[in-house]
């Protein structure tokens, strides 16, 4: 903060300069002011002289008439250059009060309308924190300097979380869901840290919300997590498989928590097995049974000579009988080339759009110059693939694009 003080201290120095300068060219004209009413009464002093020496009989009236012009001259000599115009001013004392004054009011009002709060924080958040405990410090500060923050509190609830601090988390959860226009994410933490701050009781106030969350999002990741787990502790098992077979179905293929939740999925389906009743048919690997293509993309010799290293290209997938716009797409360059993608469900532009709902597709890869993904200079295409074949595929951009 050194820094921001010298700076501000520096401006109030300009600003003291605009009071301090007229200050002292005052008193200087006063000065000039009081060196010309000298300068008068000693020529006035001059003439009475002249005159009383005329008188007895030293000067005659042509010598008097000369010495008052060289008096004269020596007047107007002596204040040359002080006969500026004048201007009414203020008392002397006046500028020395708001001079004294000025430095103290501003920093009042500084400190009660000023933002150094939020100077220091971002000070503070430019540089990596030694402990969690240091984090949450960063944060309380600066939702409290910053309320109307839907992120800052919506980071604060999950460091809360991390310190299984659930009712402080559900209260920073509940002012960024109010500030963030209630959107799914924060809907689902906020239902999440109530159920853990209520020991695990799925009240309606927590089912409500994991409703609402659902309702904007189907596939809010959160809110399955919560209301699989929700329906495990309840043996309700056959919820909970649902629940958690759509989680890990919406999941990234290289997602570690695919691992632990297809582990809660099986545990679930064998306490169904234990109790007499009939799992869902292999709901695990149904669950994680999303397409991945492999596409190896390259150029033709011939566009190799036409194109730029900084040259987009889109990788992407469509279905061949559906909506036209890609299913999945990955952004490269041509100095990318030749090289191997991956496009999966986790790639899906639209989450009900995904590349496991359609039997066919055709893979595209096209180079735009001003980075489009729909519309190039060259393009290569698939013929129709079953996407139940998923394997390593190719694509080769060999002709200009039409479209």
């Amino acid at each position: 903060m050194i820094d921001f003080w010298l700076a501000a201290g520096l401006l109030l120095l300009v600003a003291l300069a605009f009071l301090l300068v007229p200050l002292l060219r005052g008193r200087r004209a006063q000065a000039e002011e009081d060196r010309t009413a000298l300068n008068v009464a000693l020529y006035q002093e001059r003439l009475a002289e002249l005159t009383a020496q005329r008188d007895a009989g030293t000067l005659d009236d042509a010598q008097l008439d000369a010495g008052r012009a060289e008096a004269a001259r020596e007047l107007l000599a002596d204040t040359e250059g002080t006969a500026e115009d004048r201007r009414s001013r203020l008392g002397r004392a006046a500028p020395l009060i708001v001079v004294l004054v000025l430095p103290f009011l501003a920093l009042g009002l500084y400190l009660h309308w000023g933002s150094s709060d939020k100077v220091a924080l971002a000070r503070e958040f430019a540089t990596a924190p030694h402990s969690m405990e240091e984090m949450t410090t960063r944060l309380e500060r600066a939702v409290k300097a910053q309320p109307d923050s839907a992120e800052g509190w919506y980071f604060l609830g999950r460091t809360y979380m991390t310190q299984n601090r659930a009712a402080d988390a559900a209260k920073a959860f509940e002012q960024a869901a109010r500030l963030s226009g209630r959107q799914p994410e924060v809907l689902g933490q906020w239902a999440q840290a109530l159920y853990f701050a209520g020991n695990k009781a799925l009240t309606p106030e927590v089912r409500g919300l994991a409703d609402e969350a659902l309702k904007k999002d189907p596939q809010e990741v959160t809110t399955l997590g919560l209301l699989g787990i929700a329906a495990f502790e309840d043996e309700k098992y056959a919820d909970a498989v649902n629940y958690w077979g759509r989680l890990v179905a919406v999941l990234p293929q290289d997602d570690p928590s695919r691992e632990a939740i297809a582990g809660g999925i099986e545990r679930a389906r064998q306490r169904m097995i234990e109790k007499g009743q009939t799992p869902p048919e292999a709901p695990v690997a149904a669950a994680t049974a999303g397409v991945t293509l492999k596409v190896k993309v390259d150029l033709s010799a011939a566009v190799k000579g036409q194109v730029k290293p900084d040259d987009s290209v889109f990788v992407f997938a469509r279905a061949v009988s559906g909506p036209p716009m890609p299913l999945a797409v990955k952004r490269l360059k041509v100095s990318d080339l030749p090289t191997e993608v991956a496009l999966s469900d986790a790639d899906a532009m639209m989450p009900q759009l995904k590349l496991s709902a359609f039997p066919q597709v055709q893979l595209v890869a096209r180079v735009s110059r001003a980075g489009n993904a729909t519309a190039g200079e060259w393009i290569g295409r698939t013929e129709a693939l079953s996407t139940a074949q998923a394997g390593e595929q190719a694509v080769t951009i060999d002709s200009p694009d039409q479209r």
